[in-house]
């Protein structure tokens, strides 16, 4: 392959919307993932790439190379859409809230995977904070859809689901910068469409390239600003939420113009245990909830079936943020506790 035809195509105009066509994106990619491109290539196409950034023809090419190459999980049960968080951020200058939505969804019981890296690069992964909380990485797809089927919660080291994309993430330690790999990673699913994608992003441009992407493919997402590089709110402000279904794209909830009042009891300290001491007081009723984490949580209701009315997800999360579920199963000292029905 004449890889000095994409690194002309790709460097042509660096800044401008230029780039790759769908179908050259996805040969590219696909070898990519494959590692078939020698590494000077490789390293010059990611940098370009991410510093230009990258158009909604490339990511659909990038994603369709993608898709062909995540192994195939199945959907545990038929009511609910699990709800997917790609985890590839980690906390630098707050604690990472991500395992706590996902421990929020997996008490209500809905499906939710968790897939990403299992070291942070010098930022506090989720993959740390779940350990503490009892949800160890899946060593293998059985073990993930074993996880999956009887405790309606997994986090799936990106290397089990997709090889090839995890081995160039993790050329991120030698480039020094993300990559292309790590907007794709964003439209990773592993249950074929059936599930509701997690996806944030730290510009305004991206997020209008990947809402692009979501509604070209279909896709049933919830679209945010990322936070610490997570698809999380921050426990201060609430970002904008939409939700991106069947090629329709409604907003869930604005902007907050203002951060909102400090959380009492709020951790200052980033590192996993004392972030997951304070989402197991969290969820025990002894903490309060962010609120922006509560309207993301109303947000995962809706999308993911729970149900159908954004004002009744709204009064259900409410609720749960108050901690007087009846019969809500709570993370004691000893880590995970079993789903429940919804």
């Amino acid at each position: 392959m004449p890889f000095t035809h994409y690194l002309k195509a790709v460097a042509a105009d660096p800044g401008s919307d230029q780039g790759l066509g769908e179908d050259d994106a996805y040969a590219l990619f696909s070898a990519v993932l494959d590692g078939g491109v020698p590494d000077l290539e490789l390293g010059a196409l990611l940098t370009l790439m991410w510093t230009k950034r990258e158009t909604v023809e490339e990511l659909l090419g990038f994603r369709r190379a993608l898709t062909e190459r995540v192994y195939a999980l199945d959907v545990p049960g038929d009511r609910l859409r699990p709800i997917v968080l790609p985890a590839y951020g980690g906390a630098r200058d707050a604690p990472d809230l991500l395992p706590l939505m996902a421990m929020l969804l997996h008490r209500l019981g809905i499906p939710v995977l968790v897939h990403g890296t299992l070291e942070g690069g010098g930022r506090v992964a989720a993959a740390y904070v779940l350990r503490e909380l009892g949800v160890m990485p899946s060593p293998n797809l059985r073990a993930a859809q074993e996880s999956m089927f009887q405790e309606g919660i997994a986090f799936v080291p990106t290397a089990v689901l997709s090889p090839g994309l995890a081995a160039v993430l993790a050329l991120r330690n030698r480039l020094g910068i993300r990559s292309s790999a790590h907007v794709a990673a964003k439209l990773l699913d592993p249950f074929g469409g059936e599930a509701v994608l997690a996806v944030g992003a730290g510009t305004p441009e991206r997020l209008e390239t990947l809402a692009e992407v979501l509604l070209a493919v279909g896709s049933h997402a919830l679209l945010m600003r990322s936070h610490e590089g997570e698809p999380v709110t921050g426990a201060l402000s609430r970002p904008r939420i939409d939700h991106l279904a069947d090629g329709i794209r409604e907003t869930l909830f604005d902007e907050e113009k203002s951060p909102g009042k400090a959380v009492h009891g709020f951790p200052t300290a980033v590192d996993a245990p004392s972030t997951a001491a304070w989402i197991r007081k969290a969820l025990a009723g002894e903490a309060l909830l962010p609120h922006p984490i509560v309207n993301q949580l109303a947000c995962c209701l809706f999308a993911s079936g729970y149900t159908d009315d954004m004002n009744q997800a709204k009064a259900i999360a409410a609720v749960e943020a108050g901690g007087i579920v009846p019969g809500s199963p709570r993370i004691g000292a000893s880590g995970l506790a079993p789903a429940s029905a919804g």
